[in-house]
C-alpha cells in the first residue's frame, strides 16, 4: 500500500496529488486508519511537498483569485494563508471547484494532524489516569469522525465534473455539503468538551488545534457552496416556464 504513495508522480499538480493520496488511504479500513500515525506522517509529507515552493514561483493571478474568493469566507485571512501555499509553479488555481477541493484537503490535513496529536495525548492521560482523560477521549472521537467525513467529501467531489449535470450530479453536491457540515459540527462538539477559559495548558493546546480545524472546515464549506451555487442557479433558470 505504501508503495503506491511512492509511485505517485511528483510533477502532478497539488490538488490532484492530495486527492490521489486520499484515495489510497481510503482503501484502508477506518478502524486501522484511526490509529495509524504512520499513515498520517505519509500524508503530511505529501501535503508539505506541495507547500514548499519558493514564493517567487507563485503565479500572481492564482494569488489574486484566492484572495478574492476568500473574501466570501468567515475567516478570510486564514483562508488566504492556507490556500496561497498551493499557488505554486505546478498549480494554476482559477476555478471554484479546484479551490474547493484544495480547501477541503487543507481541512483534512489539519484534522489529521490534530487527531495524531490527540492520540498521543489520550494514551498518556489514560496511563496516568488523568481527570482530563474522558474529555480528551470524547473530543478525539469527534475529530476522528471529522477526518472520515472530510475524506468522504473529497472523494465525492471527484465525481463532480465527470458526469452530466442532473439528479445524480446534485446528489453528489448534497453529499459533499452534508459531510462537510457534519465534520464542522463534530469539531464544534469537540470544542464543547473543553469549555471555559481557565483551562490547563494541555486542554488549551488541544482547543487551539481543534478550533483551527473548525475554522478551516468552515472556510472550505463556504468555498464549496460558492462552487455549487452556479449549478443551483442554472438549474433554477432551466426549470422556469
Amino acid at each position: 500500500m505504501f508503495q503506491s504513495l511512492y509511485n505517485l508522480p511528483t510533477s502532478m499538480p497539488c490538488s490532484q496529488l492530495i486527492s490521489s493520496v486520499v484515495d489510497i488511504f481510503f482503501i484502508i479500513s477506518m478502524a486501522q486508519l484511526s490509529r495509524s500515525l504512520l499513515l498520517i506522517t505519509h500524508f503530511s509529507l505529501f501535503f508539505i511537498s506541495c507547500m514548499v515552493e519558493p514564493a517567487f514561483t507563485r503565479p500572481s493571478r492564482s494569488r489574486a483569485y484566492i484572495e478574492a474568493s476568500c473574501r466570501a469566507t468567515r475567516y478570510p485571512a486564514l483562508c488566504v494563508q492556507y490556500l496561497s501555499s498551493y499557488a505554486n509553479a505546478n498549480d494554476t488555481i482559477q476555478s471554484p471547484k479546484q479551490l474547493a477541493q484544495i480547501a477541503l484537503s487543507v481541512s483534512l490535513y489539519r484534522a489529521w494532524h490534530t487527531r495524531a496529536y490527540m492520540l498521543e495525548v489520550e494514551k498518556e492521560l489514560e496511563a496516568s489516569k488523568d481527570v482530563d482523560y474522558q474529555a480528551v477521549k470524547d473530543c478525539l472521537a469527534q475529530i476522528s469522525d471529522s477526518v472520515n467525513q472530510l475524506s468522504q467529501s473529497i472523494r465525492e467531489l471527484h465525481h463532480l465534473g465527470h458526469e452530466p449535470v442532473g439528479d445524480d450530479f446534485f446528489w453528489h453536491i448534497s453529499n459533499v455539503e452534508t459531510w462537510v457540515s457534519a465534520a464542522l459540527t463534530d469539531a464544534s462538539f469537540c470544542l464543547d468538551e473543553l469549555p471555559g477559559r481557565n483551562i490547563g495548558k494541555l486542554k488549551a493546546t488541544i482547543k487551539g488545534k481543534v478550533l483551527n480545524v473548525a475554522q478551516a472546515t468552515c472556510n472550505a464549506l463556504a468555498l464549496f457552496h460558492r462552487y455549487a451555487a452556479k449549478y443551483y442557479k442554472a438549474a433554477s433558470v432551466t426549470k422556469k416556464p
